[in-house]
């Protein structure tokens, strides 16, 4: 018995049959994609132009004003990241060191991933010891430290302690973190200095004890008694006074 021929199929009908049928879905999701591609590379074109824009303003600026005319027109931009540090060296300048402070952190507060916050927070450090606050100056190197140990601030912030200590005359602890720079940056520009401010640094002397009147001195700290001269011998003599004849 004969079989009967597969029905014969026509691409190009059943194509042109699909799309009159899904035709309302296959141009909006096509209109969607051309505006996406649009807008993405509007987006790119104007984003180019405003971050030229923005690094051309910078490069002319020169002075705390100009500085902050690229944060206030460009506030999220490379450009201005760059400017509040410029901004904050020109008010340090100026020994505006709390203004300098204020610029700083509002620089690592908008850009917190930003490569340079370890070198503002060490910007802030020296602000704090230019007006006198040596203990928050040396607070600060210390969280630098500890937070960035491996930036090219680390081993410079635990170098500026050992000043700050110096001063304080804490001369042990200074010679602590020479050794450690010496331990953990030993290859870096640092661990030179460090052994310089090591060579010069003299550890502190321990005072010797004082007796007091009535006190009990420790047997080890008693003088050594003269020794008892042997059975004899004859007695020591006394010189003869030179008033006498």
């Amino acid at each position: 018995m004969p079989t009967a021929p597969p029905p014969s199929r026509d691409v190009a009908l059943e194509t042109r049959f699909f799309f009159e049928r899904f035709k309302k879905e296959i141009i909006t999701v096509l209109l969607v994609a051309v505006v996406g591609i649009l807008a993405f590379t509007g987006y790119r074109f104007y984003s180019d132009r405003r971050a030229a824009a923005a690094s051309a303003l910078l490069a002319s600026a020169k002075t705390a004003s100009e500085y902050q005319e690229v944060i206030s027109r460009y506030p999220n931009s490379a450009a201005a990241a760059a400017a509040y540090l410029l901004l904050a060296e020109a008010q340090r300048r100026e020994k505006k060191f709390s203004d300098a402070n204020t610029t700083l952190q509002t620089f690592i507060d908008k850009f917190p991933k930003n490569e340079f916050v370890s070198t503002a927070r060490m910007a802030m450090a020296a602000n704090l010891e230019s007006m006198g606050k040596t203990d928050e100056a040396l607070a600060t190197y210390q969280q630098i430290a500890s937070t960035y140990p491996n930036s090219f601030n680390a081993p410079l912030a635990l170098l500026s302690q050992v000043y700050v200590l110096k001063g304080k005359d804490k001369n042990d602890e200074a010679r602590h973190i020479c050794e450690t720079i010496l331990t953990q940056y030993r290859t870096s520009f640092w661990a030179g200095e460090a052994m310089q401010e090591l060579r010069l640094l003299k550890p502190s002397s321990t005072p010797a004890p004082v007796a007091t009147p009535g006190a009990v001195v420790p047997p080890f700290l008693a003088p050594p008694a003269a020794a008892p001269a042997p059975q004899g011998a004859p007695a020591p003599q006394r010189a003869p006074s030179p008033n006498k004849p």
